[in-house]
C-alpha cells in the first residue's frame, strides 16, 4: 500500500444526531420534574405520611402545596409527552391535548382556592377549608389534566 492511497474505502460515516439522542435529555428531565412534582403533591395532600401533619384540616398553605406539586406534574408530563414527538409535526389532537392540560390545571386550581376568591362555603373572614365540593372540583380538573395527556400521546407507526 502506498501513501497516496486512502486507509479506507468503505462508506462513510454518518455524523448527523440520531432522533433519540434529543429525546433522551428531555426523557430525563421531565421524569425529574414530574417525581419532584408527585413529592411535593404528597407532601401538601398528606403531610402525616411524613409526620408533618399539623392540623386536622386541609388550610390554604396545603392547598398552595399541593396546586404547585399539581403544577410540576403537568409541567414534567407536558415536558415528556411533548419530547415524543420530536422530529414530527404534532397534530390537531396533541394541541387539543396540551390545551386541555392547561385547562384541567386551572380548573384545579380554582376550584382549590375557591374560599380565597371569595366563591367557596367559608368565605374572608373564616378559615379556609378544604371541602367535598373543592375536592369534587379538584379531581374533575385532574380528570381533565389526565384526559388532555392522553390526547397528547403519539399513535404513529414505525
Amino acid at each position: 500500500m502506498t501513501n497516496d492511497q486512502p486507509l479506507s474505502t468503505s462508506t462513510p460515516v454518518k455524523t448527523s444526531s440520531r432522533m433519540d439522542d434529543a429525546l433522551t435529555p428531555r426523557a430525563r428531565v421531565s421524569m425529574a420534574i414530574t417525581f419532584l412534582g408527585l413529592f411535593i403533591f404528597t407532601v401538601g395532600a398528606k403531610p402525616d405520611y411524613f409526620g408533618w401533619d399539623r392540623s386536622p384540616v386541609v388550610g390554604f398553605v396545603q392547598i398552595i402545596v399541593f396546586l404547585i406539586g399539581l403544577a410540576f406534574i403537568c409541567l414534567g408530563g407536558y415536558i415528556g409527552l411533548h419530547a415524543l414527538w420530536w422530529g414530527h409535526e404534532r397534530t390537531i389532537t396533541s394541541d387539543i391535548g396540551s390545551r386541555l392540560v392547561a385547562t384541567g390545571y386551572i380548573f384545579s386550581a380554582f376550584a382549590g382556592l375557591a374560599d380565597i376568591f371569595g366563591m367557596g362555603s367559608h368565605t374572608f373572614p373564616a378559615v379556609p377549608y378544604f371541602g367535598p365540593w373543592q375536592a369534587t372540583g379538584v379531581l374533575i380538573g385532574q380528570g381533565i389534566i389526565a384526559l388532555g395527556f392522553m390526547l397528547m400521546i403519539p399513535f404513529w407507526q414505525k
